[in-house]
């Protein structure tokens, strides 16, 4: 598929990991429209975290933020939406369990809604469909 978006998954590194890997992995189906581009920083929240963080989002089309059970409680994804707001980048929430409270990070607004994940919901919100 030609013009494939560059996402860039914003995650909660000590909850949803798997969860992340499992969307990065969507990518290479042949049917995918995005290419995984690159995901949140590993590092603790020290340094210059957030000047990475801009650089990466840079080179992106759309920031997908993978909402997971304690999304509430990571200050790195609420950081990493604010910057994607920041930047004006196009962005959606996405539930990261179907059989799980997902929380919502605390930088976003109220008139965010977590998207439910299946392979058809994920293709229309990378199309801008939301």
């Amino acid at each position: 598929m030609a013009n494939k978006k560059r996402v860039f998954i914003s995650f909660d590194v000590d909850h949803d990991k798997g969860t992340k890997e499992m969307l990065a992995g969507q990518a290479n189906l042949p049917d995918s429209p995005f290419e995984f581009k690159d995901a949140s920083v590993k590092e603790p929240l020290t340094g210059d975290w957030k000047e990475k963080v801009k650089r990466r989002m840079d080179n992106v089309d759309v920031v997908i933020v993978l909402c997971g059970t304690q999304t509430h409680n990571a200050s790195g994804v609420s950081a990493e939406l604010s910057i994607a707001k920041e930047k004006e980048k196009a962005y959606f929430l996405l539930a990261a369990y179907s059989d799980k409270n997902c929380t919502k990070p605390t930088s976003a607004s109220s008139s965010d809604k977590v998207y439910k994940w299946t392979w058809d919901i994920l293709k229309k919100l990378i199309a801008g469909n939301r």
